[in-house]
């Protein structure tokens, strides 16, 4: 079973504070290295970051230390390990090898040690010291040039295998990339990935590859004063060429999007009338994301955005109301209610009867 990010970084410490190893499976740039960040950010605890697949077995056992050691009379020498295992061993770290499927026999032997027995080469783990990986194995593994993992060594792992979701994405870009390019992902959320098989030697977009656009873009100066051609040909390199149109068009056309200001400050109502379901969530979304709502709203704006409530779907009001909802102190939830609480009331009516459709065969007998 696959699992998004959210509930990975819910479920992780749980295993982690078990001091037992976490294995993370998931398609290249969908961000596994970060949640493992994350995750360490949540334990307070700082990472030691190893990429197996550059790695040999001298990288695991040291060098030769030149002083030796004594044993019953005779010389031995020993090893002085690197600095990565040292720290692991003597303060409480995550340690994170990452490509692990690419590395070689003898290192994944290595680790296959310190996963099962949290020692090395004579070396024990520091006992708050926990272990991650991150692999481009399982169901798509037959994608990457990796090796599989047999029974034995998958068995000292707690795998999860990750799918993240479009939110998980634009959660975290709310604060990591422009508002341009989280608003163009939300309207175009297939261009986020490519799913499908990949066609050799073709450019497709992943969420890693769009947070290069945006940094590159942003250094560029493109987002102050955007140059349509400018934007195409730099979306091309990174994220290929299907994404790169949308983009460019998206840009083009930009004037046009209905920003969240218009409703909640000016209240235009007309720019919305020909929107559909996915329009509007992807408004409301704009407006989570500029945190518009997590400040006390004044008069004018409750009404604007009471008056806008009134004229959406059901779905997409619940959404706005859960929204308004999500702030604490729920100020703005309370003073929004009188203006709309006819409008909730059957729309959770509905939802009521939809969910026990039971109670309405009942009335109507």
């Amino acid at each position: 079973m696959s699992i998004d990010f959210r509930t990975f970084n819910e479920i992780a410490p749980l295993v982690l504070n078990s001091k037992l190893p976490v294995l993370l499976r998931g398609r290249h740039g969908v961000g596994k290295s970060q949640v493992i960040y994350q995750v360490a950010n949540r334990l307070d605890l700082p990472v030691v970051e190893r990429r197996a697949s550059q790695m040999t077995e001298g990288d695991l056992l040291g060098i030769p230390s030149p002083e030796g050691i004594e044993i019953n009379g005779e010389q031995a020498s020993k090893f002085r390990p690197f600095d990565w295992l040292v720290r692991a061993c003597t303060q409480p770290v995550v340690l994170f090898f990452d490509e692990i499927d690419r590395a070689t026999i003898e290192v994944r032997q290595g680790i296959f040690e310190l996963t099962d027995s949290r020692k090395l080469a004579g070396w024990n783990l520091h006992e708050e010291t926990v272990i991650c990986a991150a692999i481009n194995g399982g169901k798509h593994g037959a994608q990457y040039q990796v090796g599989e993992m047999d029974p034995a060594e998958l068995d000292r792992w707690t795998t999860f295998d990750i799918e993240p979701s479009v939110e998980d994405w634009l959660d975290w870009a709310r604060d990591n990339v422009d508002e341009l390019m989280w608003d163009f992902i939300n309207h175009n959320r297939d261009h986020l990935e490519h799913k499908d098989d990949f066609e050799p030697n073709k450019i497709y977009p992943s969420r890693r590859s769009w947070d290069r656009l945006d940094k590159t873009v942003e250094l560029a100066g493109l987002y102050k004063t955007p140059e349509v051609s400018a934007v195409f040909n730099l979306a091309s390199a990174f994220v290929g060429f299907e994404a790169a149109v949308s983009l460019a068009d998206y840009v083009k056309n930009r004037e046009k999007t209905v920003k969240p200001e218009e409703i909640i400050d000016e209240g235009k109502l007309e720019l919305t009338k020909d929107f559909g379901i996915n329009d509007h969530a992807a408004l409301i979304e704009k407006m989570e994301a500029g945190h518009h709502f997590e400040s006390l709203l004044k008069e004018t704006q409750l009404q604007n955005v009471a008056d806008y409530f009134l004229t959406l779907p059901s779905e997409v009001a619940m959404k706005l109301w859960y929204s308004l909802s999500t702030t604490q102190p729920p100020t703005n939830t309370m003073n929004i209610h009188p203006l709309i609480k006819d409008r909730l009331v059957l729309i959770l009516a509905d939802i009521e009867l939809e969910e026990n459709p039971e109670e309405s065969e009942k009335d109507d007998d």
